[in-house]
């Protein structure tokens, strides 16, 4: 697909994306040499409005968006980019332009922690303490949390419940991991399921 870049006087909005966390980062525009630019070299450049000028992000903070995927809308006029950011992505320091209260997508970002602790084991972790007891028991502590949280829900507070809930959505990433397997494999079950 082509973008059509004459729509909007020669700009197309960009929505960057973290690949990993699928958190929405920032909003920005690219004009054709920028996108050629951000094609070429796989990171991200916009044309900035109030330079009019192009401008790579980090050019200044060593912050760069590294393209991982980019996409093309439907009506081939905006963009998105999913990108392995070096840092903050926005220029207060927040990992993205949009405040938000708390990253919605921790989750995915928790079980890129816990793929980090199985590529590179940290002593001390609990990640490799369990998993140093095996397959066995992770697939236990997956059931103990479960019956926890099952208690949880019938006779103790919500926080008690928050926190047994957390604790098994932890112990099943590990598992899911320790047998090769995704929370993106487990979502696109979902998905199918409810089509």
């Amino acid at each position: 697909m082509e973008i059509d870049f004459s729509k909007t006087d020669g700009l197309v909005p960009v929505v960057i994306q973290d690949e990993k966390t699928l958190e929405v980062l920032m909003l920005g525009y690219m004009n054709q040499e920028a996108y050629e630019k951000t094609e070429k070299e796989k990171i991200v450049t916009f044309f900035s409005r109030s330079k009019q000028r192009l401008w790579t992000k980090g050019e200044t903070s060593n912050n760069f968006l590294h393209v991982k995927s980019m996409a093309i809308d439907c009506d081939n006029d905006t963009i998105l980019i999913k990108v392995k950011p070096d840092g903050p992505t926005c220029h207060t320091g927040s990992r993205s332009c949009f405040n938000t209260e708390y990253n919605q997508n921790f989750i995915m970002e928790l079980e890129q922690i816990v793929n980090d602790r199985f590529e590179n084991p940290v002593e001390g972790s609990y990640v490799n303490k369990l998993r140093s007891k095996g397959l066995n028991k992770i697939a236990q502590k997956v059931g103990e949390e479960g019956v926890e949280t099952v208690i949880a829900a019938l006779a103790e507070t919500e926080t008690d419940l928050i926190n047994e809930a957390s604790d098994l959505v932890f112990h099943l990433i590990v598992l899911l991991r320790e047998k090769g397997l995704s929370l993106e494999t487990i979502a696109k079950n979902l998905e199918s399921r409810h089509k």
